[in-house]
This record gives structure tokens, C-alpha cells and sequence, in this order.
């Protein structure tokens, strides 16, 4: 069967012409379950108390958008398909307050990739707009269509010359080459962020990517903390493609050394390790430094997984938060949590970090691609029955 989904038509016509058909997404809608049954579903047990979604969309204000694109099958025809791509887009106060900066910082674990817009972060202390996450060849076209969006939507707006664009590689499966991303797709994921439930696996930026072996992509998560009284939320997405199937482990369970078969299928050496995006958001008023702080903990998320950064792979972190400093006359007042009190957040980090990635395997449907080129679905049954054989199935 071949499954199409255009839409950077469906942005111009202002109507759906394709979608996910084996888990029913709607291109862009963010509010759409790709799959019903995300890791808690299946009894995989993780620390911490998720918020009402368990997303990022758990903080409040943060809206995400995704535009995906999956077009022809077969062999590879570089600027004809097969197109397994998209792009997802993170804002943090909305679209509403897409012009306001917030506090911000970035990390980068391993280095063999790109964000731009990262410097000015480090700089300044401040994010000055949306997050979109892509493939690795079309980081210039969603660079562009950001500024031009908020020129647009913003007129004499002093920010959005320096927007934040990350990548991971979909070559296995898209026809990286051919360029497919448009400025429409950009937009179409931009101007259909919403708060709710998020979309996972197949779509968006991840639609073309894999992990541990497995088909994989945008995951997310969410954990609710308090201190002193104040109720905190952290929320985390990722863009998963990275690390081999002998790392995968899940809820301290190596599932990567139990399922030995469903080995992707490449018609060309497979990328060595692959890179992992991470989208920090929170609620909690956090300095710049703090922020970085935040950041780094995602590291210790992805070790949970088994992935270990390895030379060739791409993995860039950016935490943000929501409390904006507020404006008084000339100056800026600032509040944040004491460095005494920073634990909470920390933990919930790599907690939302870990059940992030999980939630990106499990929501990902088998994908054929460019040459006929395969990443399988982690079967969710063999993984309940690993779980219960190490007694780590939580029913």
C-alpha cells in the first residue's frame, strides 16, 4: 500500500489529502493520537508522576506543530521520492506570544550536528522564538521560513533574525537529497501548533527516523514536581535516531539483547550511530545557568536508554523555561529557584527524558523507505513479555 501524505498541499489548499493511514494522523495536527498505546500502556514502569498529557505540552503555554511528508515507494529517485520527512515545531508561550524571548540555555553532548541559533542562546541567556526540528539537509529551508514567519506574523518584530533549527539524519528512508521540505511545511507545522496531546512516532521531524534498530521518532513526556509548597512542571521531546539495537534498555531491562531479530533492512551501509534531539521545557523560574544545568541531565535520560554518544552521532540539547522575567521600567526582576532547590527539576528531567525516548519506539509504526530500505516497530507484545521475565511488568 502506498501511503501519502502531502502536506505541503494540504497547507496550500488548506485541506488534509494524506495521511498516516496505519495510525491515523492527521499531518500537523498535534491534538491527533498517533498510536493509543504509549510505554505506561504497556506496563513499562518509570519514576515520577506524569502531567495530564505526559508531553511537553504539560507546561503551560508550550504548543507544538508537526508537518509531515510521506510520498512514493521504492527505489531511490534523488528529487522524486521516496519521502519519508517533516518538520516539527516547538513554541514555547504559544502562538500568541511567539515574540516574547524566554530564558533559555543549550548543551551539546556530541557535537556531529547542527542547531542553529544556539550561539545567540549561549550568549544571551534567551530564546527568541520557536524551536523546529528537521532533517539534516533541509535545516536552511525551515531556517529561512521561520524568519520569514515571524516577520510576517510580527512586523518590526527585533527578534527572529537568529532562529533555533536542530537536525537528525533521514537518509535511510527519505530521499535526503531531493530537498523536500518546503517553507509551506514550515509554516503549515508553525501555524498548527497547539497545547494537548502531542503526536508521536511517524511524524513531523522524526517521520524518517530510527533508533536502536528500530523505527523511532518524536516521543515525549512529562513529570510534576513540587518544592516548598510549589507545584513544578517539566516537559520533554525528543527526536530519536540514534544508538544500536545492543544498547536498547528499557525500565533497566536490556530488551536490545533479547530481540536479536527484526534487523533493519539496508541496501547500503546503515549510519553509524545517529544523533537525538531534546527539548527541555519548565515552568519553574530558572536563570540561564540553571538552565544549562537542566539541560545536561538529559544525558543521563538517554544513558537510561543504553545509547552511549558515540563519535558520529548528533546530540544537542535546550532547555527553556516559561516564568519571563518581568519588565519593570528599565530593568528586568528576576526570580528563580535557589541552587538547593534545582533537585526536583533535575530528577524529572531525566525522568521525562528516559520515557520520552520509550514512548518514540513504541508509537513508531514499521516504515519502508527509499530502496525499499525497513526499520521495524519494536513489537509491543515481545516487549511485555521481556518485561515480565526480568519482573519489571508493572500491570
Amino acid at each position: 500500500m502506498t501511503i501519502i501524505c502531502a502536506a505541503r498541499i494540504a497547507y496550500r489548499c488548506g485541506i488534509v489529502i494524506g495521511f498516516l493511514l496505519c495510525c491515523g494522523a492527521v499531518p500537523g495536527a498535534a491534538r491527533v493520537a498517533v498510536n493509543p498505546e504509549r510505554a505506561r500502556d504497556l506496563g513499562v514502569p518509570f519514576d515520577g508522576v506524569p502531567g495530564k498529557f505526559n508531553a511537553i505540552t504539560d507546561v503551560s503555554g508550550v504548543e507544538v506543530g508537526q508537518s509531515t511528508i510521506i510520498e512514493g515507494e521504492g527505489k531511490l529517485v534523488v528529487g522524486q521520492g521516496p519521502v519519508r520527512t517533516g518538520v516539527t515545531a516547538i513554541l514555547p508561550l504559544g502562538q500568541t506570544r511567539a515574540n516574547t524571548p524566554v530564558p533559555a540555555a543549550v548543551f551539546s553532548l556530541n557535537g556531529n550536528g547542527e542547531m542553529t541559533g544556539s550561539a545567540w542562546v549561549e550568549e544571551s541567556g534567551f530564546l527568541e522564538g520557536p524551536i523546529l526540528l528537521t532533517n539534516t539537509h533541509s535545516v536552511g529551508v525551515v531556517r529561512d521560513a521561520v524568519v520569514e514567519w515571524g516577520a510576517k506574523k510580527f512586523p518590526g518584530t527585533e527578534f527572529y533574525s537568529l532562529p533555533v533549527v536542530a537536525e537528525t539524519w533521514d537518509g535511510e528512508l527519505n530521499d535526503i537529497n531531493g530537498f523536500h521540505v518546503t517553507r509551506e511545511n514550515a509554516f503549515y507545522a508553525l501555524d498548527n501548533a497547539r497545547s494537548g496531546p502531542v503526536v508521536e512516532g511517524n511524524v513531523g521531524g522524526g517521520t524518517g527516523m530510527r533508533a536502536f534498530g528500530f523505527k523511532a521518532g518524536i516521543g515525549t513526556s512529562s513529570r510534576l514536581v513540587s518544592r516548598n509548597g510549589r507545584e513544578i512542571c517539566v516537559g520533554v521531546l525528543v527526536q530519536a535516531n540514534m544508538a544500536r539495537r545492543p544498547n536498547l534498555i528499557v525500565a533497566g531491562v536490556p530488551v536490545g539483547r533479547e530481540i536479536t531479530d527484526l534487523q533493519p533492512v539496508i541496501h547500503r551501509e546503515i549510519e553509524k550511530e545517529g544523533s537525538i534531539l531534546v527539548v527541555i521545557a519548565t515552568d519553574a523560574p530558572l536563570l540561564p545557568h540553571q538552565l544549562k544545568r537542566v539541560a545536561k541531565r538529559a544525558a543521563l535520560g538517554i544513558a537510561r536508554t543504553g545509547a552511549i554518544s558515540t563519535n558520529s552521532s548528533g546530540d544537542l540539547f535546550i532547555a527553556f523555561t516559561t516564568a519571563v522575567p518581568a519588565l519593570v521600567g528599565d530593568k528586568e526582576e528576576w526570580f528563580s529557584l535557589r541552587n538547593d532547590d534545582l533537585d526536583p527539576v533535575l530528577s524529572a528531567t531525566v525522568e521525562a527524558t528516559e520515557e520520552a525516548i520509550v514512548n518514540a519506539l513504541i508509537a513508531a509504526a514499521t516504515m519502508h523507505g527509499a530502496n525499499d530500505n525497513t526499520f521495524f516497530a519494536l513489537p509491543h507484545d515481545r516487549l511485555r513479555e521481556i518485561l515480565k521475565k526480568y519482573n519489571r511488568l508493572a500491570e
